[in-house]
C-alpha cells in the first residue's frame, strides 16, 4: 500500500518542526489540500477532479507548526529594479517569470492573500519593464489585484508579506508608496482618463516619456473608459492601451465559446501589423488618399477596417472606430511575442493612441514546480477574508441578505436584483441560480445599474440593486435624478459599508449615509443585527411610493443563529431602545449599536448605567426616540461608522431646531475621523477610528467628569 503525502502548488516545501518527519512534495496515491482562510474546515466536501468527484474531510493546520523553504529564485534575486531587466537574455526572462510565480505563490500562502489576477500578468509586467524605460516612462493599471509582479519588480519585493496589512504594501498602485506608480488604482477604468491627462501634459510641455496603460476585462465594462478612449482618438495623442484580457465574463454561458487561437500565422500577423514599415505605409497611403480626394480616403478607409476586422477577433474595429490603432490579439505569456509588439509600438512617434490586445490565462503556475490536481478556488476582487475567522460555518451579513432576499422573491415575483460592482460575493450566486431570469450582473456599470433599476421599477417590478459603498458613489448622479427627483421605488442595497479592512480607503464605504441622507425622498435605514437585516429587507420590499436604501458591513454575523425567521416589516423611521439606564445615553446607527453595547458592558461594571438604543432610520429621523432620550438623560452620544455629515448630523438638526441643546444635554458626535484610514485589519480600524467599544465608553467616562478611569480604560 503507498504512502501518502501533500502535493503543493505553490512557490514552498514545507517541513514539520520537531520530532515530526519530514514531508516529500510527490505524490503517491492520494492529493491533500490545505484550504486557504474563507474555505470550510472540519466538514465533509466534495471535491470535483478529473477523475470524478471525491469525499473529502477538511482539517485545519496548525500553520506554526510548518516551516516554509522557497523554491529557489535565482534570477529574481539579481533585480533590484526594472534596470536589471534591460541585459537578460530571452532565456533568463521565461526563468524570471517563473522565478516570479514561485515568489507570487509563496506570499499567497504565507499571506492568505488572492493573488491570481496577478499570476496572470507576470510575462506582461516584465516585458512592460524590459521595454520602457519607468519611472520615466509612465505605467499605469486599472487593477490593483494585477500590480503585484510589478511591485516585486519595482523595489517592493522585501515588502510584500506586509501586503495590504497595516503600515504594509497597499492592494493598489499608490503615488506615496514609489515613484513607479504615477497614479493610484481603485475601483479601475480610470487609467486610460489619467493616462491621456499625462499624455497631453507631456506633449504640452514638450517632453518626450512614454505613456501605458493597462485595462482588463472588468474595466471595459465602465463608460469612464470609452469616454476616455473617444477623447485620446480625438486628440490623437500618442499613447499605448493594453487590454488584458483573461477571458472573464459577466455571463457563464458565454464562457463555452471557443476562444480566439494565437498560432504562429497569427503571431506574424500581429508582428507586422505592429511594424515599423506597415504602420508608416499605412499612414503614407492615408495622406495620398486625401491628396486624390473624390472619396478615395472614404473608400479606402472602409477597406482598411474591412481587411483588419478580418483578421482580427469579434469586436476589434470598436476601438478603431474611437479612434485607437488596434494590434492583437498577443499571447500575453509570450515573453518574446510581447516585447517585439511592444518595442515597435513604443519605437514609433506621432502615430497616435494605440490598443494591443493581450490574452492571459490566471491559472499559470511556475514550471519547476509540481501540478496540484486541486485548483484555489478563492476569488480575487476583494478580500473579505480578514473581515471574519476562517470557519467556515460562520455566515456573513451577505450571506443573512441573500436568504431573506430569497424568502422574499419566492413569495413575490416582481422582486428582481441587480448588481454591480468588482466582483461579487459568493452568496449572490444562490439567488442568480434559484432565479436566473431575475437576476441582472452589470459589471462596472454602477451608472446604468441604477437607471436600469429604475426602469425597472417603472416597469411594475421591484428591483433591489446591489451595490458596494464606494462603487455606488461612481452612479450618484443617477442616484438623484433618475431615482430620488421621481420618486421611483429603487431599492438601493449598499454593501461593504464602512471599514474594509485590507481594502482600505479604496473601497471604504464612509460616505453613503451622507450622500444618501440629503436626498429629500429617499429613506435610509442600516440594520444593526442580522434579524434586523431580514427585517430591513421585508421593508424595502412593502415599500413602493419613493427610494429607499439600507447598508450593512463586510464580516460575521452578531448572534449566529443557525435558523432565519421570515422578516417583519418596520414601521418607518421608528427607532428602538434596547437597554435601559439613566446615566448616559448611547444612540448607535447600524452595525455600530453593537459596539454601544460593549461598552455598555464597560461602562456598567464601573456602575455607570446605560441606555443603549438603536436608531434604525437615519431619514426619517425618529424624532419621539431622540426626544425621549435628550428629557430622560444629560449626556447624549451618536455613534456611526461614517463620515461627518451622516446620521450624527441628522441629529444634531434636529436636537438644535428642537430646543434640546439649549438645556441640561450635552451631545458628542463619534465618526469616522476626516482622514482616509489606510489599510489593516478590521480590529485595526476600528481602534483607528476610535469607534471601539473602549473608545465609547472613554467618550462618555470623559463627559460624566472621569477623565482618569477613561485613560486606563484605553490603556
Amino acid at each position: 500500500m503507498g504512502t501518502a503525502s501533500p502535493q503543493y502548488s505553490f512557490g514552498i516545501s514545507p517541513h514539520f518542526q520537531g520530532n515530526s518527519a519530514q514531508i516529500s512534495p510527490k505524490l503517491d496515491s492520494l492529493s491533500v489540500h490545505f484550504p486557504l482562510r474563507g474555505e470550510i474546515f472540519g466538514s465533509t466536501t466534495s471535491s470535483c477532479t478529473s477523475k470524478g468527484c471525491v469525499g473529502r474531510i477538511y482539517s485545519l493546520p496548525n500553520f506554526d507548526e510548518f516551516s516554509w523553504e522557497k523554491v529557489p529564485t535565482p534570477i529574481l534575486d539579481t533585480i533590484e529594479n526594472p534596470m536589471h531587466l534591460k541585459n537578460l537574455s530571452p532565456k533568463e526572462l521565461k526563468q524570471l517569470a517563473d522565478d516570479i510565480r514561485s515568489e507570487l505563490s509563496f506570499i499567497m500562502l504565507k499571506t492568505q492573500k488572492p493573488l491570481k489576477a496577478s499570476l496572470a500578468t507576470v510575462e506582461l509586467t516584465i516585458a512592460l519593464h524590459y521595454v520602457f524605460h519607468a519611472p520615466m516612462d509612465k505605467i499605469l493599471w486599472d487593477v490593483g489585484a494585477q500590480t503585484y509582479a510589478h511591485k516585486i519588480l519595482t523595489g517592493r519585493r522585501s515588502l510584500m508579506h506586509t501586503l495590504r496589512e497595516k503600515d504594509g504594501v497597499s492592494g493598489n498602485t499608490s503615488r506615496f508608496e514609489s515613484e513607479f506608480d504615477p497614479f493610484g488604482s481603485a475601483h479601475g477604468c480610470n487609467s486610460v482618463s489619467a493616462g491621456l491627462g499625462l499624455a497631453v501634459a507631456r506633449d504640452i510641455k514638450a517632453k518626450r516619456d512614454r505613456v501605458v496603460t493597462v485595462i482588463s476585462n472588468g474595466t471595459t465594462m465602465a463608460g469612464q473608459l470609452y469616454e476616455a478612449m473617444s477623447n485620446a482618438g480625438y486628440l490623437d495623442s500618442d499613447m499605448i492601451v493594453i487590454l488584458n484580457d483573461s477571458r472573464h465574463s459577466l455571463h457563464p454561458k458565454i464562457h463555452g465559446t471557443p476562444n480566439e487561437q494565437i498560432n504562429a500565422l497569427s503571431s506574424t500577423l500581429i508582428k507586422l501589423q505592429s511594424s515599423k514599415f506597415f504602420r508608416r505605409f499605412r499612414e503614407s497611403l492615408k495622406g495620398l488618399t486625401k491628396r486624390i480626394g473624390r472619396g478615395m480616403y472614404e473608400w479606402a478607409a472602409k477597406v482598411d477596417e474591412y481587411a483588419r476586422g478580418m483578421i482580427g477577433p469579434p469586436g476589434s474595429t470598436l476601438f478603431e472606430e474611437l479612434g485607437l490603432y488596434y494590434i492583437g490579439p498577443v499571447d500575453g505569456h509570450n515573453i518574446e511575442d510581447l516585447i517585439c509588439v511592444l518595442h515597435e509600438v513604443a519605437s514609433l512617434d506621432s502615430t497616435g493612441p494605440v490598443l494591443v490586445h493581450v490574452i492571459t490565462k490566471e491559472d499559470q503556475e511556475p514550471q519547476n514546480l509540481q501540478q496540484s490536481d486541486i485548483s484555489n478556488k478563492q476569488e480575487e476582487g476583494s478580500s473579505k477574508s480578514d473581515s471574519f475567522s476562517s470557519s467556515g460555518s460562520q455566515q456573513t451579513y451577505g450571506d443573512h441578505f441573500v436568504e431573506a432576499l430569497i424568502m422574499e422573491a419566492e413569495r413575490d415575483k416582481d422582486i428582481v436584483a441587480v448588481h454591480a460592482g468588482m466582483g461579487m460575493e459568493k452568496s449572490l450566486h444562490l439567488f442568480r441560480e434559484k432565479f436566473p431570469d431575475r437576476f441582472f450582473e452589470v459589471g462596472m456599470a454602477e451608472q446604468h445599474a441604477v437607471t436600469f433599476s429604475a426602469g425597472l421599477a417603472c416597469g411594475g417590478l421591484k428591483p433591489f440593486c446591489i451595490i458596494p459603498s464606494a462603487f455606488l458613489q461612481r452612479a450618484y448622479d443617477q442616484v438623484v435624478h433618475d431615482v430620488d427627483r421621481q420618486k421611483i421605488p429603487v431599492r438601493f442595497v449598499i454593501t461593504s459599508a464602512g471599514l474594509v479592512g485590507s481594502d482600505g480607503p479604496a473601497q471604504c464605504g464612509a460616505f453613503d449615509v451622507a450622500f444618501m441622507s440629503c436626498l429629500p425622498n429617499m429613506i435610509v435605514m442600516a440594520p444593526s443585527d442580522e434579524v434586523e437585516l431580514v427585517n430591513m429587507v421585508a421593508t424595502a420590499s412593502q415599500i413602493d411610493d419613493r427610494p429607499v436604501c439600507f447598508r450593512y458591513p463586510r464580516g460575521a454575523l452578531v448572534q449566529m443563529n443557525d435558523s432565519m425567521c421570515t422578516g417583519m416589516p418596520i414601521e418607518i423611521g421608528k427607532g428602538r431602545v434596547i437597554i435601559d439606564g439613566k446615566d448616559i445615553a448611547l444612540l448607535g446607527y447600524g452595525a455600530m449599536v453593537q459596539n454601544c453595547l460593549r461598552a455598555q458592558s464597560l461602562l456598567s461594571k464601573l456602575g455607570i448605567e446605560v441606555t443603549v438604543a438603536d436608531a434604525r432610520f437615519c431619514k426619517p429621523l425618529d424624532i419621539n426616540l431622540v426626544r425621549q432620550l435628550c428629557e430622560n438623560h444629560s449626556f447624549l452620544i451618536t455613534v456611526e461608522e461614517g463620515s461627518v455629515g451622516g446620521f450624527g448630523s441628522h441629529v444634531a438638526q434636529f436636537i438644535t431646531l428642537d430646543g434640546q441643546l439649549d438645556g441640561k444635554v450635552k451631545w458628542r458626535p463619534i465618526v469616522l475621523p476626516d482622514h482616509y484610514i489606510e489599510h489593516a485589519s478590521p480590529e485595526e480600524q476600528l481602534a483607528l477610528a476610535g469607534l471601539t467599544g473602549h473608545h465609547i465608553a472613554a467618550t462618555a467616562l470623559s463627559l460624566l467628569g472621569r477623565a482618569r478611569e477613561a485613560l486606563l480604560l484605553m490603556c
